[in-house]
């Protein structure tokens, strides 16, 4: 059979873009349509590298003793009225761009096949959530989107369209909408939509778009099991709907326990269109190649055709494990349909 292909969510925990880049080629480089550049260094914790950007905001204080639910470390707080809230540069423009640098590099000299050059951009929510205090979420959060709308401003003016792709993570908002965060949006499912189309058709057309459709896996684990596909099926298909330009691709989460059929049922009712390309988050080192053959087949009671992804990015394994995991990706794909 022939593989739809694989997609690499985003965060690679190796030494540099080149190195991540070098790696993706030599072992997947036949099955992937684009090449993120890992997420490495300051990024490797996802938005965690953000506390700076917060802490350097005028508008915002923090101290020892403001701490907010979902971390041990301070929360910034309004310091006066939220239109005094100036976001600099949040630094994903400035890291995209070197990591441009050194893709079209190795581009032109062979070592990467032609593929798009993927940017993995988290959803203003996560940050916010992560490093705000609960009171002041909402009042910030408009002043952080239009930070990021302008970082993903400056990625796609200096990179050809025909050559960029673009990934909206997006995990906080199903925390949220499981029920498990609190959220600040008092519509929260049609508020999450209006962002994550917003965020969406603020993609330049010609730039491939795509949405990473997350659980999390802090410590390793989902911030909650999802019961099945529903919620993310819904989600997809809205945003399918919903934005006035071109769906490249959406991931979805698979838990490594669910085999069974039942998991996948909704997908049933994906209403993605043919160009739309759909992953599934079904490869677990836990479980290797043996897990991923019974993920598939379940998987195929619901969806005649899909690529292959793990859940989440591998930023939190260690860098040994990457070449094999990278190997069990393309022993995968050659699985699917």
């Amino acid at each position: 059979m022939v593989a739809r292909g694989v997609h690499l969510v985003g965060s690679v925990p190796l030494e540099d873009s080149e190195t991540v880049f070098r790696a993706v080629s030599a072992h997947v480089g036949e099955f992937v349509r684009r090449v993120t550049d890992g997420e490495t260094g300051v990024r490797s914790n996802w938005t965690f590298w953000q506390r700076a950007v917060f802490a350097r905001t005028p508008g915002l204080v923090t101290d020892e003793v403001h701490r907010g639910e979902y971390s041990s470390t301070p929360k910034y707080r309004l310091a006066g009225p939220a239109s005094a809230v100036r976001f600099g540069p949040l630094g994903y423009a400035q890291a995209a761009l070197s990591s441009w640098v050194v893709f079209r590099r190795l581009r032109a000299a062979g070592v990467l096949p032609d593929v798009r050059f993927q940017v993995s951009l988290p959803t203003p929510m996560a940050p916010i959530r992560l490093h705000v205090d609960t009171a002041d979420q909402a009042a910030v959060e408009p002043a952080y989107e239009t930070a990021m709308l302008r970082e993903l401003e400056l990625i796609t003016d200096a990179i050809p369209a025909d050559q960029l792709a673009i990934q909206w993570d997006t995990a906080v908002e199903f925390g949220m909408l499981e029920g498990v965060f609190p959220s600040w949006v008092p519509d929260l499912e049609a508020g999450v939509l209006d962002r994550l189309t917003r965020l969406g058709n603020a993609v330049p057309a010609d730039v491939h778009l795509g949405y990473h459709l997350c659980y999390g896996d802090s410590g390793g684990r989902h911030f909650v099991e999802p019961a099945d596909t529903a919620l993310l099926v819904r989600v997809a298909n809205a945003l399918a709907a919903r934005l006035s330009r071109p769906l490249g691709w959406i991931h979805l989460p698979v838990p490594i326990g669910r085999t069974d059929p039942e998991y996948f049922a909704p997908l049933r009712s994906l209403a993605l269109s043919a160009e739309t390309e759909l992953y599934l988050g079904l490869v677990h080192v836990a479980d290797g190649e043996p897990g991923a053959r019974k993920r598939i087949a379940a998987a195929l009671s619901a969806a005649d055709s899909f690529g292959i992804a793990t859940e989440c990015g591998f930023g939190r394994r260690p860098p040994e494990t990457v070449p094999g995991l990278l190997a069990l990706h393309a022993a995968v794909a050659e699985l699917t349909p």
